[in-house]
């Protein structure tokens, strides 16, 4: 199946984008596809080898799942690649440095419609701008 690539334009300086984008305690604030998820559980050892795990679901307790994945390449505000606990690669790359664009190529699964999983990515990639963006410089 053919990799999905999705992409969004982060008005903020690349220190406060690769920060936000791999701190637990921010991961919990804006992985999400809308207001009715949320991510209550974020750990990230972020270095090859290390590990992301992830609990999201809907908040009212309907439906959640456990996103793992063991990192294979980390370059600090340029790339992270990783694979899935299912064996899917998952590849982000983080271009330019104010602004900075985010683009995400994932190896879709099997069962989901492609436009859903796209959507999905858009969707948790949004959430990410607007959250970057309202962040004051730290």
């Amino acid at each position: 199946m053919q990799p999905i690539t999705v992409s969004i334009q982060v008005n903020a300086p690349i220190q406060r984008v690769w920060k936000l984008w791999n701190t637990p305690e921010d991961i919990r604030k804006w992985n999400n596809v809308s207001e009715d998820w949320h991510t209550p559980s974020a750990e990230n050892d972020l270095r090859p080898g290390g590990k992301l795990k992830l609990v999201m679901g809907l908040k009212d307790g309907s439906f959640s799942f456990d996103f793992n994945a063991k990192y294979n390449q980390v370059k600090t505000h340029e790339l992270i690649s990783y694979a899935l606990s299912d064996g899917r690669h998952s590849t982000i790359t983080f271009t330019g440095s104010n602004p900075v664009t985010i683009a995400e190529t994932f190896e879709p699964n099997a069962t989901d419609p492609l436009d859903m999983q796209t959507d999905f990515c858009s969707a948790v990639l949004a959430s990410f701008k607007k959250y970057a963006e309202s962040q004051e410089e730290q």
